[in-house]
């Protein structure tokens, strides 16, 4: 049974179940799997395997490095936390040698540093990494569970299920969340075992049982993968992007920034595009060890407003060129907009020259423009105005554009050269 024709008696059951009022912007906070995926071997890796002290550790950063503050507020368990059985009464429950707390006490310590914990489950017989899955039969068990665990996120992977028992279990989680009266942000993985496209897929459902879902292929730590997926949304824009706003987001995966397959520029491209995309910010690095570089790209202030914009409307590609450069801008609130002049060439720096009109905006009249990477701010552009932007290989140029009348100096006026 696929998307499409799911039978209408059960979608009407179903529909708007979701009425959880979460995540009205795009989610942001910390994920294991990609850093840390299945690694259970505490004896002879203690710091980095899954385990509750790990979960406590990324706690202690997000609270006090001045993560939360800027709205990092998940720490989100990912596969392989729990026992290799159920309990006597069904039950999953952790394995008592990794989280010997619980993860009630767990949920407790995250919540005593003013965050949320997220928790991971999978709509089948096994998780993907073989631990107890949820079958549709255990939907409501687990969702009360959870819910009494303190639990604040759920992410439902689709290992180990078919076509016919994600339409049945997917609407059916979202509504045993609901039921037990805990608002449980849920995040579903279902498209993405669907090939992320009508018509097997049907967005209009996913936005009314889900907060957020994957479509794509996971993630892995290269500059390929995140390049692949860049690509994706790109060409298939005309269906996600009407897809996501408050409460309801396409998920192009974790954030890879501060891991080891990408350079400073590519993450920085990664960071923007993720901005642009309105997408969740699920960092999935260790924020233990974390360069300072990196952290300043994450902790971007300028690039978590954009990313945060309460409009919440997803940003498009509106220009691919031939040269390989991609043109993407994203409408924000109080008449502003974000650009990203995005290079996926190899060779050298491409300096790129164009025009607010030529990049689609008509008013008002005249714009100042600031460089979320550098924050130099070019004022007084009108519309006609040609600038460049010099591209890095592999990287992106980022541009905040406002109304002039919006302007208010907090700093000294400094007059930059027209060349962003």
């Amino acid at each position: 049974m696929e998307l499409l024709v799911f039978p209408l008696v059960l979608l009407a059951h179903f529909a708007l179940s979701l009425d959880n009022g979460l995540m009205r912007t795009p989610p942001m906070g910390w994920l294991a799997w990609e850093r840390f995926r299945c690694n259970i071997d505490c004896a002879t890796d203690p710091k980095d395997c899954i385990s509750e002290s790990l979960f406590m550790d990324m706690a202690d950063r997000l609270a006090e490095d001045g993560w939360k503050e800027l709205g990092y507020e998940y720490v989100n368990i990912d596969d392989c936390w729990a026992a290799k059985k159920r309990d006597s009464q069904g039950r999953l429950v952790p394995d008592p040698d990794r989280f010997p707390s619980g993860i009630k006490a767990l949920a407790q310590y995250v919540h005593s540093k003013g965050l949320k914990l997220g928790i991971y489950a999978d709509l089948g017989k096994y998780t993907c990494g073989g631990y107890p899955g949820t079958t549709v039969d255990k939907v409501e068990l687990d969702a009360r569970t959870f819910a009494s665990w303190g639990v604040d996120m759920l992410k439902l992977d689709g290992c180990y299920s078919n076509s016919s028992d994600k339409a049945v279990g997917y609407p059916l989680m979202s509504k045993a969340l609901n039921a037990t009266g805990r608002p449980i942000a849920f995040s579903c993985s279902w498209p993405a075992y669907e090939g992320g496209l009508p018509p097997r897929v049907n967005y209009t459902l996913l936005g009314e049982i889900c907060n957020l879902w994957r479509n794509y292929y996971d993630i892995s730590d290269s500059w390929e993968s995140v390049q692949s997926i860049i690509n994706w949304y790109g060409k298939h824009q005309d269906v996600l992007q009407p897809a996501a706003g408050p409460g309801r987001w396409n998920d192009p995966d974790m954030l890879i920034i501060g891991d080891f397959g990408l350079s400073i520029e590519e993450s920085k491209s990664q960071m923007a595009l993720w901005a642009i995309l309105a997408a969740p910010l699920f960092m999935s690095n260790d924020l233990r060890t974390i360069s300072r570089s990196e952290v300043e790209i994450l902790q971007n202030k300028l690039l978590i407003k954009i990313s945060q914009d309460p409009l919440g409307i997803q940003g498009r590609m509106i220009m691919q060129e031939k040269n390989s450069i991609q043109v993407w801008m994203r409408v924000l609130s109080s008449s502003t907009m974000a650009f990203a002049f995005f290079s996926q060439r190899t060779d050298m720096p491409y300096r790129y020259t164009t025009s607010l009109i030529q990049l689609n905006v008509t008013a008002p009249k005249v714009f100042s423009a600031q460089d979320v990477y550098t924050g130099r701010v070019q004022h007084g552009l009108q519309l006609d105005t040609k600038f460049t932007v010099t591209i890095n290989p592999s990287g992106v140029v980022m541009l905040y554009v406002y109304p002039e009348d919006q302007f208010k100096p907090n700093r000294r006026p400094r007059d930059y050269p027209l060349l962003l």
